[in-house]
């Protein structure tokens, strides 16, 4: 049963809408028919020399590349998580224990947890996807409380997997990017970018100026001081008031903790922005949204740069 959109003051009821998908088109060259045994063979046609170098039917050389970084690219898993797995030696190369920092090439067999590994070298570009989580689902494949998970909602993959970017809590609700690449998910959310994280709060009552000052000023919580960039009024009817806060950090729960340590009780909280994507006003909760090939080269362009 579809589920019901809600209205707030970020986000107007609108109609379903299915999810877009680019299509890919194969390009293909037809077979040289044989030539008959009767008439005498001609000689292979010379291609010219510009013309072949840039075949593209001529493979082009691949650099060797950091391993960590190629099985993050293969979307296995963030590169830190690729380098804990390399440290505990849990990759091997052509059967040998894999280094830190080691490289490789496409006739390398890469093996984690002693599965083969289909490294990807490509320039293929990943997969971005746009999802409207629900309250009630936790961004995790494994949960010992078998909870709802986000995974379930999103497309099947063959030969990758879908990486979080970020994550929400069970309680939480709003956009959560996903990709195929796991170098551009630790990309995403490396606090030297400071992307910006905005939501739409509900709480219980009206907050006091003094409040409100301490909130941008800064509040102490149990792993640091924490503050929001931005807060403003949007408005409420009866004892809820909606707020719009936003801050440049995902710590667990940190919109939460802070109105908490504020003596502030939220009702309802609702994540509209990431960095440079806002939850799309047609997105119902439950549904995702596939970028187009040209968002995806932005997105490339200002965050998918090699790095060593």
């Amino acid at each position: 049963m579809p589920r019901k959109p809600r209205n707030t003051p970020f986000r107007p009821a609108a109609p379903d809408s299915r999810r877009s998908r680019a299509g890919r088109a194969r390009a293909g060259t037809p077979e040289t028919p044989t030539p008959s045994s009767g008439h005498p063979r001609r000689p292979p046609r010379q291609e010219p020399a510009e013309a072949a170098k840039h075949s593209r039917h001529r493979p082009a050389p691949v650099k060797p590349e950091r391993l960590h970084k190629l099985l993050a690219q293969s979307g296995i898993g963030s590169r830190r998580e690729m380098e804990e797995a390399i440290a505990a030696g849990r990759v091997t190369i052509n059967g040998e224990t894999a280094r830190i920092g080691q490289p490789a090439t496409p006739v390398d067999r890469v093996k984690l947890d002693g599965r083969l590994v289909n490294l990807k070298f490509s320039r293929r570009l990943p997969r971005v996807l746009l999802y409207h989580k629900p309250e009630g689902e936790i961004v995790s494949r494994a949960d010992p409380q078998h909870r709802p998970s986000v995974f379930t909602a999103l497309p099947r993959l063959s030969g990758a997997r879908w990486v979080a970017v970020g994550r929400l809590d069970f309680n939480t609700s709003g956009l959560l990017l996903f990709t195929t690449s796991g170098e551009l998910a630790n990309r995403l959310t490396h606090p030297r970018y400071e992307l910006v994280r905005e939501y739409a709060v509900r709480v219980l009552g009206e907050l006091p100026p003094e409040t409100r000052q301490r909130l941008l000023q800064g509040v102490e919580l149990d792993d640091g001081p924490a503050r929001f960039s931005t807060l403003e009024e949007a408005g409420g009817d009866g004892a809820n008031h909606w707020y719009r806060v936003s801050l440049s950090e995902g710590r667990n729960r940190e919109v939460r903790r802070l109105f908490e340590a504020a003596g502030v009780t939220v009702s309802r909280l609702m994540r509209v922005r990431y960095g440079p994507f806002t939850l799309p006003p047609k997105l119902r909760r439950g549904q995702a949204l596939e970028l187009e090939e040209k968002d995806i080269r932005r997105l490339m362009a200002d965050f998918g740069g090699t790095e060593d």
